[in-house]
């Protein structure tokens, strides 16, 4: 049995959304999903079995987020994302559970840092978002890369670290040494990035 959310969208009653989160219209979450207070999520979602979202935690619309994801706030991910089975968003670059002087950390002694997310960004499989890293509109991270620094928009970085090995299309296409797309698109490269020249 499931909860119905908004407008035909759901929540599996296994699924433990805290009391301060808001989901959108027509979003589906799946079980044993854990969605903390404060956490943002848009309309047309899909969250998977076994996520984790994070207290300030924002994504947008139509974001697809498959089964034992973990987001850590204040990750943010635009609209149309995807985030692959198995991806860390992490928030903390310098990793302690405990103090200098042995005590265990609390929120108040380390600062948080999101990883952001452009529209139409994908992240693979596995693939480890370090803190504080952006990830650009419609780059692909490829399965089980690690990210250690910003992705440029329509890049595709794959390996640990992550490096890039080419540029691709919107539709999730690499795109030819042209900037051309089989799909039938067509980039340019302008101040070194890539841009699209046709829709």
């Amino acid at each position: 049995m499931v909860q119905t959310m908004g407008d035909q969208g759901f929540v599996h009653p296994t699924a433990e959304i805290e009391s301060g989160a808001v989901i959108g219209q027509r979003t589906a979450v799946w079980r044993h999903t854990h969605i903390r207070s404060s956490a943002r999520i848009g309309s047309d979602c899909v969250i998977g079995a076994h996520v984790y979202v994070d207290v300030e935690v924002v994504i947008g619309d139509r974001v697809k987020v498959e089964n034992q994801a973990a987001i850590f706030g204040p990750a943010s991910l635009g609209d149309g994302c995807f985030v692959g089975p198995g991806a860390c968003l992490s928030n903390d670059r310098h990793p302690r559970a405990v103090t200098p002087e042995g005590a265990l950390k609390r929120s108040s002694d380390w600062e948080a840092l999101g990883v952001s997310m452009g529209e139409g960004a994908s992240v693979g499989a596995m693939a480890t978002l370090i803190a504080g890293t952006r990830i650009g509109d419609w780059a692909v991270v490829g399965a089980g890369a690690v990210v250690v620094g910003d992705v440029a928009p329509y890049v595709l970085v794959v390996g640990v670290p992550a490096r890039p090995i080419g540029h691709v299309c919107r539709c999730g296409l690499r795109l030819d040494d042209r900037c051309r797309c089989s799909c039938g698109r067509t980039y340019e490269a302008v101040a070194g990035e890539i841009t699209p020249t046709s829709s």
